[in-house]
Formats: structure tokens, C-alpha cells, sequence
């Protein structure tokens, strides 16, 4: 659910009770109308100033036990998570006072929707803070890629000089084929054809146009594209969509750039196809679960493997925080809800 919309806070879930003592000295020294944000993520200063400067109380530290968490958003009005917290059913159950929680990021599958709708609670995100981070990380897979970068660099540093083994190819004249075709789809279909590549997109949902990006069918992407890079989001019909099948419909050599989420691709079924040949290599910036159990796939010699680095630049991590903590102040201030995936 995208844009701006009037959604009134709530009362909180529930009767009014007290859930340990925390609860009731809260309550007896907040002064009325305060609001109290727990934030149990690392977030920069400047978001909590924005908070800060209506008077509320932000209580910003990571590292809670899970026991530690749920005593702590027991007194919270709003919580801002980035993705290293859940916020499960036993946790909102044990916010009688929360009104939002909100997602410094754009995923939410750290959090449960249904337990926050059910108890009437928003749930916000960030969707365009990190856009242009994640675009040019994908970039930055497509190259390495194409030129056997991080190869190269692991000769030099064994004193090996491979110039003749390490010819790499051009992006130029070659087909990218973006899977998921919202903001940030659209932002690396801008920088990929600035590289000059041909750009097909297959999204069934947003089938808005983008000048020199052509609309094709999974299959057809799959068969002509030299690169495929994968923007949408875990959901029953996206889970595990590049699985053995799938990857032996491509071309082959096609090299495959993963920076959503991990349960996109059969990581088994990826490494399978590596050793084959089908796959030409990946860039791999997500797993299932995070950090990985089976390093198999970020150790494979064909993989750029980095570790959900996507968002992870200075400015991507300032602009997020900041347009989540004016999205909480607005909401619990003036009741003027922005960027609600649910509305409680």
C-alpha cells in the first residue's frame, strides 16, 4: 500500500494492564501524552533527534535477550526495527500500548502482519530510502561478473600473474533481464542501459512502461537474457522461483545476480548448476537463512558473495532512519499514516 493516507492511532490493544512492574512506573512518571519508541536496532543519532524533539522517550539499544525485548515493549507506543529483530505474534501480544511498528527498510517478512493487523497495529516501511544503494550494488555484481574481478584480485594476492585466464566480457550489446520491476528494478534498468545493455523486465504486478525496457514473459527472459537479476519479494509464488528447473531453461553461461532475498533461489540447485556450466556465475548478496548454515554456494570460486550489503552504505542508512522516524512522528502525532503495508 503505497502514498499517504489518514489512519488515525488506535487504542491500544486490549484493556489497559499493567505487565510488570515497568509498566506501572511508566505510567506513573510519563507525563500524559508522551510517547515512549523502543528501538532495538542500530539506528543514527539524527533519527533519534527527530523523535527526541516532540519530547518523547526513545529507548535505542541492541544486543536484548528476547525476554529483555518483551519486557521492554511492554510501555511502547511505537517500535522501529531494522531487519536483525522480529516482531512476532508473542511480541506485539506483549505491547498493550503499541500503536506502529515500523521497518527502517522495505522488507517486512521480520514481521508478523497478521498478529499486528489483529491487534490493530500499523505497520510501516521505508520503500525508497535504499533504492539507489541497492541498484548499484547490483551494478556492481553485473561487473565484477562480466570482468572475473574478485578472481583477478585473489591471484594478485597469491602472487599470481593470470592476465591470459582472466579475460573477461563486455555489459555493452549484452541482455539483462530484470525479474521484479518496481523502484529499484527500475532504477538498475536506468543504470544498465547507461552501460549500454539491452534491458528486458518481467514483473506480472506493476506493468507500468520504462523507456527502452522491453515487457517479456518469465520464460522468454529466462532464454534470452546473458544476465538476470532478481527484485521481488518472498512470497508463495516467489519461494525458491529459481530452482533447478528454472535455471536450466536459461541460456547457458547466464550469470545470476541474487540482492532481495535468499529464499528466491535453490541455493543447492544453484551450485549444481554452476559446477555444469548452466550458470556462469552468480552474485550472491542474500541467503536462507542469514548468516548461512551451508557455505557451499558463497564459497563456490564462480560467486561474488558479500553479506546484505545491498542497503548498506552510509547514506542509504541515514535516509532510511530519517524517513522512518518522521513516518512514526507524523503517525503518532498527527494520525497522518505514509508508506503503510498494514493499516491495522
Amino acid at each position: 500500500m503505497r502514498g499517504a493516507r489518514d489512519v488515525r492511532p488506535r487504542e491500544p490493544y486490549g484493556a489497559a494492564r499493567a505487565i510488570g512492574t515497568s509498566v506501572a512506573l511508566y505510567r506513573a512518571l510519563a507525563p500524559a501524552g508522551r510517547m515512549h519508541i523502543l528501538i532495538p536496532d542500530d539506528l543514527p543519532p539524527e533519527a533519534l533527534d527527530v523523535l527526541s524533539a516532540e519530547g518523547w522517550t526513545t529507548d535505542a539499544r541492541t544486543g536484548r535477550s528476547a525476554g529483555q525485548l518483551r519486557e521492554d515493549v511492554a510501555i511502547a507506543d511505537a517500535i522501529i526495527v531494522r531487519s536483525a529483530t522480529t516482531v512476532d505474534d508473542a511480541l506485539i501480544a506483549a505491547a498493550p500500548r503499541l500503536r506502529v511498528i515500523a521497518r527502517a527498510g522495505v522488507g517486512v517478512d521480520n514481521v508478523d502482519l497478521a498478529a499486528a493487523h489483529r491487534r490493530g497495529v500499523v505497520v510501516m516501511n521505508a520503500p525508497e530510502a535504499t533504492t539507489t544503494s541497492v541498484a548499484e550494488l547490483t551494478l556492481a555484481g553485473l561487473l565484477a561478473l562480466a570482468r572475473q574481478v574478485c578472481a583477478a584480485d585473489r591471484a594478485m594476492k597469491a602472487q599470481r600473474w593470470e592476465k591470459k585466464t582472466l579475460a573477461g566480457t563486455e555489459l555493452c550489446e549484452a541482455t539483462l533481464g530484470i525479474v521484479g520491476f518496481g523502484r529499484i528494478g527500475r532504477a538498475v534498468a536506468r543504470l544498465a542501459r547507461a552501460f549500454g545493455m539491452h534491458v528486458v523486465a518481467h514483473d506480472p504486478i506493476d506493468g507500468a512502461p520504462e523507456p527502452g525496457v522491453e515487457r517479456v514473459a518469465l520464460a522468454a527472459l529466462c532464454a534470452t537474457a546473458d544476465y538476470i537479476t532478481l527484485h521481488v519479494p518472498v512470497t508463495g509464488d516467489t519461494h525458491g522461483l529459481f530452482d533447478a528447473a528454472r535455471l536450466a531453461s536459461c541460456r547457458r553461461g547466464v550469470r545470476l545476480v541474487n540482492t532481495a532475498r535468499g529464499e528466491l533461489v535453490d541455493a543447492a540447485a544453484l551450485v549444481a548448476a554452476l559446477e555444469s556450466g548452466q550458470v556462469g556465475g552468480a552474485a550472491i548478496d542474500v541467503y536462507a537463512p542469514e548468516p548461512p548454515v551451508d557455505w557451499t554456494l558463497a564459497r563456490h570460486p564462480r560467486v561474488v558473495a558479500t553479506p546484505h550489503l545491498a542497503a548498506s552504505t552510509r547514506e542509504a542508512q541515514v535516509r532510511v532512519a530519517l524517513e522512518t522516524a518522521a513516518a512514526v512522528r507524523d503517525y503518532l502525532r498527527d494520525g497522518h499514516a505514509r508508506n503503510v503495508v498494514s493499516a491495522g
